[in-house]
Protein backbone atom coordinates (compact mmCIF):
# COMPACT_ATOMS: atom_id res chain seq x y z
CA UNK A 1 0.00 0.00 0.00
CA UNK A 2 1.52 3.47 -1.01
CA UNK A 3 2.44 6.30 1.59
CA UNK A 4 0.78 9.40 2.61
CA UNK A 5 3.23 12.36 1.11
CA UNK A 6 1.67 15.29 2.34
CA UNK A 7 2.94 18.72 0.80
CA UNK A 8 2.42 22.32 2.54
CA UNK A 9 2.74 24.75 0.16
CA UNK A 10 1.76 25.90 -3.31
CA UNK A 11 4.49 26.89 -5.85
CA UNK A 12 7.57 25.77 -7.99
CA UNK A 13 9.05 23.53 -5.65
CA UNK A 14 5.60 21.81 -4.37
CA UNK A 15 5.05 21.37 -8.18
CA UNK A 16 8.51 20.10 -8.92
CA UNK A 17 8.57 17.26 -6.25
CA UNK A 18 5.09 16.37 -6.84
CA UNK A 19 5.92 15.85 -10.68
CA UNK A 20 9.16 14.20 -9.71
CA UNK A 21 7.75 11.50 -6.92
CA UNK A 22 5.09 10.50 -9.09
CA UNK A 23 7.65 9.18 -11.34
CA UNK A 24 8.93 6.86 -8.64
CA UNK A 25 5.53 6.04 -7.26
CA UNK A 26 2.29 5.25 -8.81
CA UNK A 27 0.76 4.18 -5.87
CA UNK A 28 1.29 6.81 -2.67
CA UNK A 29 -1.60 9.33 -2.20
CA UNK A 30 0.01 13.02 -2.61
CA UNK A 31 -2.00 15.89 -1.15
CA UNK A 32 -0.55 19.29 -1.92
CA UNK A 33 -2.10 22.24 0.39
CA UNK A 34 -1.57 25.75 -1.08
CA UNK A 35 -2.50 29.22 0.97
CA UNK A 36 -2.89 30.67 -1.88
CA UNK A 37 -5.98 30.63 -4.34
CA UNK A 38 -4.28 29.19 -7.47
CA UNK A 39 -2.38 26.05 -8.85
CA UNK A 40 1.01 26.61 -8.47
CA UNK A 41 2.50 29.52 -11.17
CA UNK A 42 5.78 30.97 -11.97
CA UNK A 43 6.69 34.42 -10.30
CA UNK A 44 9.33 35.78 -12.27
CA UNK A 45 6.78 37.26 -15.04
CA UNK A 46 4.60 38.80 -12.43
CA UNK A 47 5.93 42.15 -12.30
CA UNK A 48 6.83 42.28 -15.99
CA UNK A 49 4.97 40.59 -18.84
CA UNK A 50 2.08 39.45 -16.51
CA UNK A 51 1.56 43.51 -15.05
CA UNK A 52 2.62 44.40 -18.42
CA UNK A 53 -0.47 42.04 -20.18
CA UNK A 54 1.75 40.33 -22.28
CA UNK A 55 0.80 37.57 -20.31
CA UNK A 56 -2.20 35.72 -19.39
CA UNK A 57 -2.77 34.33 -16.21
CA UNK A 58 -3.28 31.03 -17.39
CA UNK A 59 -0.14 31.49 -18.79
CA UNK A 60 1.83 31.79 -15.38
CA UNK A 61 0.61 28.20 -14.35
CA UNK A 62 3.41 25.48 -13.87
CA UNK A 63 0.96 22.63 -14.68
CA UNK A 64 -2.67 23.09 -16.12
CA UNK A 65 -5.47 21.96 -13.55
CA UNK A 66 -6.20 18.46 -15.03
CA UNK A 67 -2.57 17.19 -15.15
CA UNK A 68 -3.05 17.30 -10.84
CA UNK A 69 -5.93 15.21 -11.22
CA UNK A 70 -4.48 13.01 -14.13
CA UNK A 71 -1.82 12.24 -11.90
CA UNK A 72 -3.28 11.31 -9.15
CA UNK A 73 -2.34 14.35 -6.78
CA UNK A 74 -4.63 16.19 -4.77
CA UNK A 75 -4.45 20.21 -5.24
CA UNK A 76 -6.24 22.07 -2.53
CA UNK A 77 -5.98 26.06 -3.06
CA UNK A 78 -6.96 28.68 0.20
CA UNK A 79 -5.51 25.84 2.80
CA UNK A 80 -3.77 27.11 6.02
CA UNK A 81 -1.95 25.04 7.92
CA UNK A 82 -1.98 25.93 11.69
CA UNK A 83 0.17 23.38 13.18
CA UNK A 84 2.27 20.42 12.00
CA UNK A 85 2.47 17.60 14.74
CA UNK A 86 6.32 15.46 14.08
CA UNK A 87 5.22 12.64 16.50
CA UNK A 88 1.52 11.82 15.55
CA UNK A 89 2.29 12.85 12.01
CA UNK A 90 -0.90 14.86 11.30
CA UNK A 91 -0.75 18.59 9.90
CA UNK A 92 -4.10 21.12 11.01
CA UNK A 93 -5.13 23.37 9.16
CA UNK A 94 -7.10 26.60 10.30
CA UNK A 95 -10.29 25.17 10.22
CA UNK A 96 -9.59 22.08 12.47
CA UNK A 97 -9.19 19.79 9.91
CA UNK A 98 -6.53 16.76 10.71
CA UNK A 99 -4.51 15.61 7.98
CA UNK A 100 -2.32 12.94 8.17
CA UNK A 101 1.35 12.04 6.73
CA UNK A 102 3.81 9.29 6.28
CA UNK A 103 5.92 11.45 4.30
CA UNK A 104 5.94 15.79 4.54
CA UNK A 105 6.95 18.14 2.57
CA UNK A 106 7.96 21.58 3.32
CA UNK A 107 7.73 23.96 0.39
CA UNK A 108 6.41 27.60 2.49
CA UNK A 109 8.51 29.52 0.62
CA UNK A 110 8.99 32.93 1.59
CA UNK A 111 7.58 36.17 2.33
CA UNK A 112 8.31 39.60 1.10
CA UNK A 113 9.52 41.94 3.77
CA UNK A 114 7.53 45.28 4.48
CA UNK A 115 8.01 48.43 5.88
CA UNK A 116 6.33 48.79 9.24
CA UNK A 117 3.39 50.63 9.52
CA UNK A 118 4.99 53.34 11.73
CA UNK A 119 6.55 54.86 8.46
CA UNK A 120 3.66 54.29 6.17
CA UNK A 121 4.01 50.29 5.13
CA UNK A 122 0.52 49.50 5.24
CA UNK A 123 -1.12 52.65 3.31
CA UNK A 124 -3.03 52.47 0.60
CA UNK A 125 -0.62 52.87 -2.79
CA UNK A 126 2.25 50.59 -1.00
CA UNK A 127 2.72 47.92 -2.65
CA UNK A 128 5.15 44.30 -2.43
CA UNK A 129 5.42 42.26 -5.07
CA UNK A 130 4.90 38.52 -4.43
CA UNK A 131 2.09 37.11 -5.85
CA UNK A 132 -0.42 37.18 -8.30
CA UNK A 133 -2.27 39.81 -6.20
CA UNK A 134 0.22 42.16 -5.80
CA UNK A 135 1.20 41.80 -9.37
CA UNK A 136 -2.95 42.91 -10.20
CA UNK A 137 -2.25 45.39 -8.12
CA UNK A 138 0.96 46.74 -9.35
CA UNK A 139 -0.21 46.84 -12.87
CA UNK A 140 -3.47 49.27 -12.59
CA UNK A 141 -0.27 51.86 -11.70
CA UNK A 142 1.07 51.66 -14.61
CA UNK A 143 0.06 54.53 -16.32
CA UNK A 144 1.94 57.14 -18.12
CA UNK A 145 2.80 60.10 -15.93
CA UNK A 146 2.64 58.16 -12.62
CA UNK A 147 4.82 59.31 -10.23
CA UNK A 148 6.48 55.83 -8.32
CA UNK A 149 9.24 55.63 -5.15
CA UNK A 150 10.54 52.08 -5.52
CA UNK A 151 11.96 50.93 -2.27
CA UNK A 152 14.75 48.91 -2.39
CA UNK A 153 17.77 48.60 -4.87
CA UNK A 154 18.05 44.91 -5.54
CA UNK A 155 16.95 42.44 -8.40
CA UNK A 156 13.31 42.82 -7.53
CA UNK A 157 13.24 46.68 -7.00
CA UNK A 158 15.36 47.12 -10.39
CA UNK A 159 12.88 44.94 -12.41
CA UNK A 160 10.16 46.95 -11.33
CA UNK A 161 11.94 50.41 -12.31
CA UNK A 162 12.80 48.61 -15.75
CA UNK A 163 9.04 47.77 -15.90
CA UNK A 164 7.86 51.21 -15.14
CA UNK A 165 10.29 53.39 -16.82
CA UNK A 166 9.54 51.32 -20.05
CA UNK A 167 5.66 52.41 -19.38
CA UNK A 168 6.79 56.15 -18.97
CA UNK A 169 6.14 56.60 -15.54
CA UNK A 170 8.43 59.01 -13.43
CA UNK A 171 10.60 56.13 -11.59
CA UNK A 172 12.57 57.21 -8.16
CA UNK A 173 14.59 53.97 -7.01
CA UNK A 174 16.27 54.49 -3.35
CA UNK A 175 18.55 52.41 -1.70
CA UNK A 176 19.92 52.42 1.75
CA UNK A 177 22.93 50.71 1.49
CA UNK A 178 26.15 52.81 -0.49
CA UNK A 179 25.11 51.09 -4.15
CA UNK A 180 22.69 49.05 -5.75
CA UNK A 181 23.14 45.15 -5.60
CA UNK A 182 25.60 45.90 -3.06
CA UNK A 183 24.47 42.19 -1.36
CA UNK A 184 24.51 39.97 -4.14
CA UNK A 185 27.16 41.35 -6.76
CA UNK A 186 30.30 43.43 -7.13
CA UNK A 187 30.70 47.32 -7.56
CA UNK A 188 31.07 46.51 -11.27
CA UNK A 189 28.51 45.23 -12.28
CA UNK A 190 26.24 47.60 -9.83
CA UNK A 191 27.69 50.21 -11.67
CA UNK A 192 26.76 48.90 -14.80
CA UNK A 193 23.00 48.52 -13.63
CA UNK A 194 23.16 51.92 -12.71
CA UNK A 195 24.31 53.56 -15.71
CA UNK A 196 21.85 51.37 -17.72
CA UNK A 197 18.70 52.77 -15.51
CA UNK A 198 19.71 56.50 -15.64
CA UNK A 199 20.15 56.26 -19.26
CA UNK A 200 16.59 55.30 -19.18
CA UNK A 201 15.42 58.35 -16.82
CA UNK A 202 15.57 56.48 -13.65
CA UNK A 203 16.68 58.78 -10.09
CA UNK A 204 18.53 56.78 -7.87
CA UNK A 205 19.03 57.53 -4.40
CA UNK A 206 22.04 55.31 -3.19
CA UNK A 207 23.35 55.13 0.89
CA UNK A 208 19.87 56.84 1.23
CA UNK A 209 17.47 56.10 3.94
CA UNK A 210 13.23 56.70 4.05
CA UNK A 211 12.22 58.69 7.14
CA UNK A 212 8.45 57.87 6.48
CA UNK A 213 5.90 57.95 3.57
CA UNK A 214 3.31 60.78 3.71
CA UNK A 215 -0.53 60.72 3.30
CA UNK A 216 -3.86 61.94 2.55
CA UNK A 217 -6.91 60.43 3.76
CA UNK A 218 -4.90 56.74 4.13
CA UNK A 219 -3.43 57.06 0.26
CA UNK A 220 0.64 57.48 0.00
CA UNK A 221 1.44 60.55 -1.12
CA UNK A 222 5.13 61.64 -1.02
CA UNK A 223 8.36 59.68 0.10
CA UNK A 224 10.51 61.63 2.67
CA UNK A 225 14.11 60.67 2.70
CA UNK A 226 16.61 60.44 6.23
CA UNK A 227 17.98 64.13 4.82
CA UNK A 228 14.51 65.48 5.21
CA UNK A 229 13.81 65.91 1.41
CA UNK A 230 10.34 64.98 -0.14
CA UNK A 231 9.25 62.81 -2.93
CA UNK A 232 5.79 63.40 -4.24
CA UNK A 233 4.05 59.87 -5.44
CA UNK A 234 1.17 58.59 -6.83
CA UNK A 235 2.41 54.95 -5.32
CA UNK A 236 4.94 52.79 -3.81
CA UNK A 237 7.20 49.44 -4.64
CA UNK A 238 8.73 48.00 -1.99
CA UNK A 239 11.72 45.39 -2.66
CA UNK A 240 13.53 45.10 0.48
CA UNK A 241 13.94 41.32 0.43
CA UNK A 242 12.34 38.30 1.40
CA UNK A 243 12.10 36.15 4.41
CA UNK A 244 11.61 32.59 5.01
CA UNK A 245 8.41 31.22 5.97
CA UNK A 246 9.40 28.81 9.07
CA UNK A 247 7.00 29.48 11.35
CA UNK A 248 5.13 25.80 11.33
CA UNK A 249 8.52 24.15 11.12
CA UNK A 250 9.72 25.85 14.58
CA UNK A 251 6.33 25.45 16.19
CA UNK A 252 6.56 21.92 15.56
CA UNK A 253 10.31 21.74 16.61
CA UNK A 254 12.13 21.26 14.07
CA UNK A 255 15.70 23.32 13.81
CA UNK A 256 15.57 26.61 12.35
CA UNK A 257 18.19 28.85 11.85
CA UNK A 258 18.06 31.20 9.11
CA UNK A 259 15.32 28.65 7.44
CA UNK A 260 14.37 25.11 7.88
CA UNK A 261 17.48 23.67 8.23
CA UNK A 262 17.90 20.35 6.05
CA UNK A 263 21.00 18.06 5.71
CA UNK A 264 22.75 17.07 2.12
CA UNK A 265 19.16 14.87 1.49
CA UNK A 266 17.05 18.01 2.00
CA UNK A 267 16.10 15.88 5.31
CA UNK A 268 14.88 18.14 8.43
CA UNK A 269 15.74 17.22 11.97
CA UNK A 270 12.97 15.03 11.72
CA UNK A 271 13.63 12.03 9.10
CA UNK A 272 10.39 11.66 7.62
CA UNK A 273 10.27 15.81 6.63
CA UNK A 274 11.44 17.19 4.06
CA UNK A 275 12.15 21.04 3.11
CA UNK A 276 12.95 22.55 -0.37
CA UNK A 277 13.22 25.71 -1.70
CA UNK A 278 13.18 29.34 -0.20
CA UNK A 279 12.51 28.17 3.03
CA UNK A 280 15.04 25.68 3.17
CA UNK A 281 18.80 26.27 4.55
CA UNK A 282 21.58 23.90 4.12
CA UNK A 283 25.40 24.05 4.19
CA UNK A 284 26.88 24.71 0.84
CA UNK A 285 30.92 24.83 1.03
CA UNK A 286 31.08 25.36 4.62
CA UNK A 287 28.61 28.16 4.74
CA UNK A 288 24.56 28.19 6.11
CA UNK A 289 22.93 29.15 2.74
CA UNK A 290 19.44 29.41 1.31
CA UNK A 291 19.39 30.02 -2.69
CA UNK A 292 16.61 31.71 -3.71
CA UNK A 293 15.93 30.99 -6.99
CA UNK A 294 13.81 28.81 -9.19
CA UNK A 295 16.68 26.59 -10.10
CA UNK A 296 17.26 25.70 -6.80
CA UNK A 297 13.25 25.23 -6.12
CA UNK A 298 13.36 22.40 -8.96
CA UNK A 299 16.70 20.60 -7.92
CA UNK A 300 16.38 20.51 -4.33
CA UNK A 301 13.00 19.66 -4.49
CA UNK A 302 13.41 16.66 -7.22
CA UNK A 303 16.15 15.59 -4.67
CA UNK A 304 14.03 15.41 -1.76
CA UNK A 305 11.53 13.31 -4.27
CA UNK A 306 14.03 10.98 -5.15
CA UNK A 307 15.31 10.12 -1.65
CA UNK A 308 11.97 9.74 -0.34
CA UNK A 309 11.58 7.34 -2.89
CA UNK A 310 14.50 5.44 -1.61
CA UNK A 311 17.17 6.79 -4.21
CA UNK A 312 19.81 8.17 -1.83
CA UNK A 313 20.72 11.26 -3.31
CA UNK A 314 22.54 14.26 -2.04
CA UNK A 315 21.88 17.28 -2.79
CA UNK A 316 24.94 19.29 -4.96
CA UNK A 317 23.81 22.43 -6.11
CA UNK A 318 25.50 24.81 -8.92
CA UNK A 319 23.31 27.88 -8.53
CA UNK A 320 22.70 29.99 -11.45
CA UNK A 321 20.34 32.90 -11.85
CA UNK A 322 19.10 35.45 -14.40
CA UNK A 323 17.33 38.89 -14.12
CA UNK A 324 15.65 40.52 -17.31
CA UNK A 325 15.93 44.41 -17.26
CA UNK A 326 14.88 46.54 -20.45
CA UNK A 327 16.16 44.66 -23.06
CA UNK A 328 19.10 43.26 -21.12
CA UNK A 329 19.55 39.78 -19.84
CA UNK A 330 21.75 39.12 -16.91
CA UNK A 331 22.57 36.17 -16.52
CA UNK A 332 24.64 34.69 -13.29
CA UNK A 333 26.23 31.34 -13.23
CA UNK A 334 27.96 30.18 -9.65
CA UNK A 335 27.78 32.18 -6.30
CA UNK A 336 30.79 35.33 -6.18
CA UNK A 337 30.56 34.77 -2.25
CA UNK A 338 34.44 35.15 -1.20
CA UNK A 339 35.97 36.90 -3.84
CA UNK A 340 38.69 39.11 -3.89
CA UNK A 341 39.57 40.15 -7.31
CA UNK A 342 36.62 41.04 -10.39
CA UNK A 343 37.67 40.77 -13.80
CA UNK A 344 36.03 42.59 -16.88
CA UNK A 345 35.87 41.09 -19.79
CA UNK A 346 33.57 42.05 -23.08
CA UNK A 347 31.39 39.92 -24.64
CA UNK A 348 32.10 39.46 -28.40
CA UNK A 349 28.37 41.64 -29.30
CA UNK A 350 28.30 45.49 -28.83
CA UNK A 351 27.48 46.15 -25.19
CA UNK A 352 27.77 42.45 -24.18
CA UNK A 353 29.71 42.45 -20.92
CA UNK A 354 30.63 40.11 -18.13
CA UNK A 355 32.18 40.13 -14.89
CA UNK A 356 34.36 36.78 -13.41
CA UNK A 357 34.87 36.56 -9.82
CA UNK A 358 37.92 34.93 -8.33
CA UNK A 359 39.51 33.78 -4.93
CA UNK A 360 43.22 33.75 -5.81
CA UNK A 361 42.96 31.99 -8.75
CA UNK A 362 39.68 30.00 -8.33
CA UNK A 363 36.68 30.92 -10.47
CA UNK A 364 33.63 31.17 -8.23
CA UNK A 365 31.22 32.66 -10.22
CA UNK A 366 30.25 35.20 -13.67
CA UNK A 367 28.00 38.26 -13.92
CA UNK A 368 27.00 38.49 -17.94
CA UNK A 369 25.43 40.89 -19.28
CA UNK A 370 23.52 39.90 -22.85
CA UNK A 371 26.94 37.62 -22.99
CA UNK A 372 25.22 34.15 -23.21
CA UNK A 373 28.45 32.46 -24.62
CA UNK A 374 30.26 33.39 -21.66
CA UNK A 375 27.75 32.58 -19.59
CA UNK A 376 27.22 29.03 -20.97
CA UNK A 377 30.96 28.24 -21.12
CA UNK A 378 31.25 29.85 -17.56
CA UNK A 379 28.39 27.40 -16.60
CA UNK A 380 29.36 24.14 -18.19
CA UNK A 381 32.98 24.79 -16.12
CA UNK A 382 31.42 25.26 -12.94
CA UNK A 383 29.75 22.47 -13.14
CA UNK A 384 32.12 20.36 -14.56
CA UNK A 385 34.73 21.01 -11.82
CA UNK A 386 36.74 23.17 -14.53
CA UNK A 387 38.45 26.11 -13.73
CA UNK A 388 39.26 29.61 -15.24
CA UNK A 389 42.03 32.13 -13.84
CA UNK A 390 41.87 35.54 -13.78
CA UNK A 391 44.77 35.76 -16.91
CA UNK A 392 42.34 33.88 -18.81
CA UNK A 393 39.08 35.96 -18.18
CA UNK A 394 41.36 38.75 -18.95
CA UNK A 395 42.79 37.39 -22.47
CA UNK A 396 40.57 38.85 -25.28
CA UNK A 397 42.43 36.79 -28.08
CA UNK A 398 41.29 33.71 -25.86
CA UNK A 399 38.31 31.96 -26.77
CA UNK A 400 36.96 30.51 -23.63
CA UNK A 401 34.97 27.54 -24.98
CA UNK A 402 38.34 26.41 -25.92
CA UNK A 403 39.23 25.78 -22.44
CA UNK A 404 36.53 23.45 -22.48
Amino acid sequence: MGKEILVIGGGQAAASFAARIRQHDADSKITILSEEPHLPYQRPPLSKKYATGEMQRDQLLLRPENWYSDNGIKFREDVMVSRIDPEAKTATTSSGEEIRWDKLMLTTGSSPRSLPDAVGGSLEGVYLLRSIQDADQFATELIKGNRVAIIGGGYIGLEAAAVCAARGLEVTLIEAAPRILQRVACPETSRWFKTLHEQKGVKIHEDTGLSRIDENQGKATSVVLAGGSEIEVDFVLVGIGIVPNAELASGAGLDVEGGILVNEYCQTSHPDIYAAGDCAAFQYRGELSRLESVQNAIDQAECAADNIAGQTRIYEPYPWFWSDQYDVKLQIAGLNRGYDTVVVRPGEREGAMSHFYFNGNQMLAVDCMNDPRTYMVSKKMLEAGKNITPQQAADLELQLKSLM
